[in-house]
């Protein structure tokens, strides 16, 4: 008892420093990346995965995909070999696997800050921000259209996170400004108050060349023109059409050497079929094609093969998000894109429910899951999807920053060496003992188990006296609150900064406003 009681005192004045502790460490443990060390899950079979290109080929060449209102691409395919008929284009059965060979099967995207970069492909896994959302919403102030302020909070709690890797792109909608001009005020903001690699416009293709010129100011037209610092995302207009607005932004990424992710959104039963293989193969079609156009604009341009496969109430029309069939779905994807030796983003943290409840992280667990084992290297939607991606939550954002920290530990796998295997352990506790207070244990205690910062893990009685009874959304909000206020932007170098606002002063001069 005597030898007992020795060790849990310092083991007591530890645990009352430990929060501080773990969460300076989490901080410095942050990583640019994850490297993957557990397997991907591959679930169909070699015959099965043909069937599925066997389809795509038939719906590419008997189908076809309408190029509509850009000249340009058209004439991309016929100089190809495609047959053109009109904006209607077939392609013959591997000719776009042919194309896609010229694009890298992993590439480097460059932070501001070098300590930053993201490596996408390969065993690489990247996690960030939701992406799009025009309603922005909290505890507090409940749903409301999302403003400029609330666009740089979300950038400013994304790069206070250890847990994310990337700062996004439209991660809420600015309405408060002009549609034409917030483009500029976004890019910058990505630049201003993060350090972390980003993504541009895709909105018009004048709005893709701001966002790429804008890099230059920061990193130089060379290195640019050599280096891949800013993604553009894409979608496909499905089914079976690819409008101009997108693949003149899908151009302007590629043609400047900078990274188009290329995503069909389809939901099953309205964009495409109900049938999950069926769904498959006309996404993996769409996608093949906007990845072979990147490449007949520039060969060799980095490319993102994308993924957004979703549901939908067949009794409403509503959609639906975090439901299992696009889950399990997002692993044959996972198998297909590997086959074609591109980086992939699929899946992410999807949710339907209005509030950070328990259908929100039940949905979002689903989803996100099945991101990690279908071998997605860049996940967009890792942080703060509600509202089938109608609103930006504050409070899910960090929820799922938290969730995001243990899914490092998860992707880590198990570790098998001396340390881990303990055999000094067992040796110095021996039969009938305990390892709390065993030397492997103190070596180790700080850095063997993921610590949640927002799980509450106490007894009942402590959680009901001293914390107030509260449930994880209302320690989200003090969280998110925190996080804001103890934010310190990353320097940027002045004269940077002076030409990206003179730049942005030009642009904004040479248009009027526009609000649709």
């Amino acid at each position: 008892m005597t030898t007992l009681v020795a060790e849990a005192e310092p083991a007591r004045r530890t645990r009352s420093a430990r929060p501080a502790r773990r969460d300076n460490a989490a901080k410095i443990a942050g990583v640019p990346y994850i490297v993957r060390n557990i397997p991907t899950y591959d679930i169909l079979s070699e015959e099965n995965l043909v069937r599925i290109e066997r389809v795509a080929d038939r719906i590419l060449s008997e189908v076809g995909i309408e190029f509509r209102d850009d000249p340009a691409s058209l004439d991309h395919w016929k100089r190809a070999g495609a047959k053109v008929e009109g904006v209607l284009v077939r392609f013959e059965p591997g000719m776009l696997n042919e194309i896609v060979s010229t694009a890298p099967s992993q590439f480097t995207q460059h932070a501001r800050n070098p300590a930053r970069n993201v490596e996408i492909g390969g065993s690489n896994v990247v996690f960030s921000p939701a992406y799009g959302s025009p309603f922005v919403m909290d505890l507090d102030k409940g749903r409301r259209y999302g403003t400029l302020e609330d666009f740089r909070n979300f950038i400013k709690l994304a790069q206070s996170s250890p847990w994310l890797h990337h700062s996004g792109g439209t991660i809420c909608e600015p309405v408060d400004i002009p549609v034409n001009k917030r483009h500029l005020d976004m890019v910058y903001s990505h630049i201003k108050y993060s350090d972390r690699a980003f993504m541009g416009s895709i909105t018009a293709e004048e709005r893709a060349e701001d966002s790429i010129d804008m890099t230059r100011l920061v990193f130089g037209r060379d290195f640019v023109d050599r280096n891949c610092v800013i993604l553009g995302n894409v979608n496909v207009n499905s089914p079976l059409v690819w409008d101009g607005t997108m693949t003149k932004s899908l151009r302007a990424y590629a043609r400047a050497n900078q990274a188009a992710v290329i995503v069909p959104f389809i939901l099953g039963g309205a964009m495409g079929p109900v049938t999950n293989a069926g769904a498959i193969a006309q996404s993996y079609a769409e996608t093949l094609a906007g990845c072979a156009l990147t490449q007949l604009e520039r060969k060799g341009a980095p490319v993102i093969f994308g993924n957004f496969l979703s549901s939908m109430s067949l009794r409403s029309g509503s959609p639906t998000f975090g439901t299992p069939e696009p889950a399990i779905g997002s692993m044959v994807i996972g198998q297909l894109a590997r086959r074609l030796k591109l980086p992939l983003r699929c899946a992410g943290n999807f949710s339907n429910s209005k509030r950070p409840d328990a259908q929100a992280m039940q949905e979002g667990v689903m989803s996100m899951l099945s991101a990690v084992h279908c071998g997605a290297n860049f996940i967009l939607h890792s942080a703060g999807f509600l509202d089938g991606l109608l609103a930006m939550s504050y409070e899910k954002f960090v929820m799922d920053t938290d969730f995001c920290g243990a899914l490092h530990s998860y992707l880590a796998g198990v570790v098998v060496d001396d340390n881990t295997l303990a055999m000094d352990a067992f040796l110095q506790v021996g039969p009938g003992s305990h390892f709390l207070g065993c030397d492997h244990t103190m070596r180790n205690y700080q850095t063997a188990f993921w610590d949640s910062a927002l799980s509450d893990n106490e007894p009942f009685e402590k959680w009901s006296e001293e914390g107030g009874s509260t449930d994880m959304a209302a320690r989200a909000n003090k969280r998110w609150k925190k996080t804001l206020a103890e934010y310190e932007a990353p320097p940027l170098d002045v004269a940077t900064d002076e030409a990206l606002m003179d730049y942005i002063a030009r642009r904004k001069n040479s248009m009027a406003d526009a609000w649709y």
